[in-house]
């Protein structure tokens, strides 16, 4: 099977048993996406969804959370992971987007990436997320699936996996093949135990054809 043909079989299968994927984030608006999207480095959605919602209520825009020091923001994030760092980051975000932006957040991804707290897997969730940009972010999740699948050969940084993924993924597909990538690696392909036995793709999987032999 040529690079061409696994990309189709992995896309196919998922079309057909995740047409409607989408972040599991809860947001409102473009800020309120980037303010989840900050917090959820190295903690769950799950943890993220139940911050926001006290947090944006007093800081619902730009504007509002720029007058919050880091230490009162802290005081809404501190359940989450490295919350003084986030902290910092999300105050400096909401300056920046004032100062800089017009408290507009901005749909490029260049742009996204000089705000505080804003690497290129976040940038690219924003673009494709908010705005529906082909863009194609890639975290833990993703950066393992593709590489265990074969959609990544050799990839040594989340760069080059997305320089890979975007190769072979039809644009009007980018933005769905993220979400799809992500939730087959958190709810099937997950990093300690995957789950084979319940994965329709493991006629194609590179890691299930010379690992899971060994193990069995």
């Amino acid at each position: 099977m040529t690079r061409k043909e696994l990309f189709r079989y992995v896309l196919d299968y998922f079309q057909r048993t995740m047409p409607e994927a989408e972040t599991e984030l809860e947001y409102h608006n473009p800020f309120h996406l980037i303010v989840a999207v900050i917090l959820s480095a190295q903690c769950t959605d799950k943890r993220v969804n139940e911050i926001t919602p006290g947090l944006l209520k007093i800081y619902p825009t730009p504007q509002k959370m720029a007058e919050a020091t880091p230490a009162e923001i802290f005081e809404f994030i501190k359940s989450c992971s490295y919350p003084n760092n986030k902290a910092k980051h999300l105050s400096g975000m909401a300056r920046m987007l004032t100062e800089h932006f017009g408290g507009i957040i901005p749909d490029d991804v260049e742009d996204l990436q000089k705000l505080p707290g804003v690497g290129r897997k976040t940038a690219n969730v924003i673009a494709s997320v908010a705005f529906d940009k082909p863009a194609m972010a890639v975290d833990t999740h993703v950066f393992r699936v593709a590489a265990r699948i074969g959609l990544s050969n050799n990839s040594r940084t989340p760069l080059e996996t997305e320089k890979q993924l975007v190769k072979y993924i039809p644009e009007n597909l980018l933005s769905r093949s993220h979400h799809w990538l992500i939730l087959h690696g958190r709810y099937v392909c997950s990093a300690r135990k995957p789950k084979c036995h319940s994965c329709g793709l493991t006629s194609v999987c590179r890691y299930y054809k010379s690992e899971v032999p060994k193990n069995a």
